[in-house]
């Protein structure tokens, strides 16, 4: 765009204040369904057509801006539009009033979930949800290679055993620099007074310190590390949560994820329901702040040398190539937690039908169709012992 189109576009904007950006993320987080890609979109919709304080061009950069980095889509677009409005600041507050809503949401679901999961109707509804969840991820692939990919289906393939790879020996090198104690939920706990152990008590009782350190360490790796949508870091997830330092089961941890699924605002969130299960409403928090910190830091750090370069054609080709490795990790994802909630007939039916019914029909929110695969479980299983 030449300056003076550019000048011509900005004119046009509509002021606003900070506290009308607030109160704008503050509502989305509270009622944003859908995931990262369904998110990015109401901006669009919301601040570039509808209110006009965003300009489309602030817009895409700050979207490439959000392909490029690691951590979750839509709370770093969020960040980096708060960013624009009025630097660190905006970025801060924006960035708190976007998650807090959902953060608040999956805290209350998670400590219903510590006390009630055993319950045969709650197994039952997430029987029907795993299912769902399974089918909403491979339409998060799909839709993710038709809006970034496109046609070039060879860089998607070339990325898409490689990403992992590239992740964990990553990972791997930061292990040997961090070493994060492998500690049993059942080890000692210090003693707190006043009924402070209350705020560490997970799924499994007490949990000590050096549980909430590595807690902390593994979802900072996530939030800085793993690039794509917010189900791009399940894979990630998976890998430490269930398989190395064994906090949840598979199923606790395909519950989590639907949770996410199920709440608004970012799908990342799922670190808040999985730190709760391991370290209590504390974990919740440290779990939740250490993965969007890196995300956050990103915005202020880099924002203002990035807009320098935005147009770049080598920075956009790398923008389509990290975007392409999301592909591959979310199918991994599918693939990771099908083995777990695909179990048997009825499962495989719910999940046909549910990606069915979305790839169909835009009609259905999200959350309204991983419901009624809910209800669905509670009626075939949720009167099992």
């Amino acid at each position: 765009m030449s300056s003076k189109g550019q000048q011509q576009s900005e004119s046009t904007l509509v002021p606003f204040t900070m506290r009308d950006l607030l109160l704008y993320f503050l509502r989305l987080g509270t009622f944003g369904f859908g995931g990262p890609i369904a998110l990015a979109g109401y901006m669009q919709r919301d601040l570039v057509e509808s209110r006009r304080w965003v300009s489309k061009q602030d817009y895409l950069e700050g979207l490439a801006f959000s392909q490029l980095s690691p951590g979750p889509l839509a709370a770093q677009l969020a960040m980096y539009l708060g960013w624009l409005r009025a630097g660190a600041f905006g970025a801060t507050l924006v960035g708190i009033a976007f998650i807090l809503p959902s953060f608040l949401m999956v805290l209350a679901l998670a400590a219903l979930y510590v006390h009630y999961g055993s319950l045969p109707w709650i197994q039952g509804m997430f029987y029907g949800i795993g299912a769902a969840v399974i089918a909403i991820i491979v339409r998060s692939a799909i839709k993710l290679v038709r809006t970034t990919v496109g046609k070039d289906w060879s860089l998607t393939t070339a990325w898409t055993k490689s990403e992992i790879v590239w992740l964990f020996l990553l990972c791997g090198i930061i292990g040997v620099l961090v070493k994060a104690p492998q500690i049993s939920s059942r080890a000692s706990a210090i003693v707190f007074i006043g009924g402070f152990d209350r705020l560490l008590t997970g799924i499994y009782g007490l949990a000590p310190l050096a549980t909430l350190a590595a807690l902390f360490l593994f979802f900072l790796k996530a939030g800085a590390f793993v690039f794509g949508s917010g189900l791009a870091i399940v894979p990630f997830l998976y890998g430490g949560v269930v398989e190395k330092f064994h906090w949840l089961t598979e199923q606790q941890f395909v519950d989590a994820v639907a949770v996410a699924m199920t709440t608004p605002g970012p799908v990342v969130i799922t670190a808040a329901f999985i730190g709760y299960l391991v370290a209590g409403p504390i974990g919740a928090f440290v779990a939740a702040w250490a993965v969007f910190a890196p995300p956050y830091f990103i915005v202020v750090i880099a924002a203002p040398y990035y807009r320098r370069f935005a147009q770049n054609r080598q920075m956009k080709a790398f923008v389509q190539g990290v975007t392409a490795a999301a592909v591959g990790a979310i199918a991994e994802a599918a693939y990771i937690l099908a083995r777990r909630s695909i179990v048997d007939l009825p499962t495989v039916l719910i999940g046909l039908i549910t990606l069915a019914i979305l790839m169909l029909t835009k009609k259905i929110p999200e959350p309204i169709v991983i419901l009624a695969a809910g209800a669905v479980g509670v009626v075939l299983h949720g009167t099992a012992g």
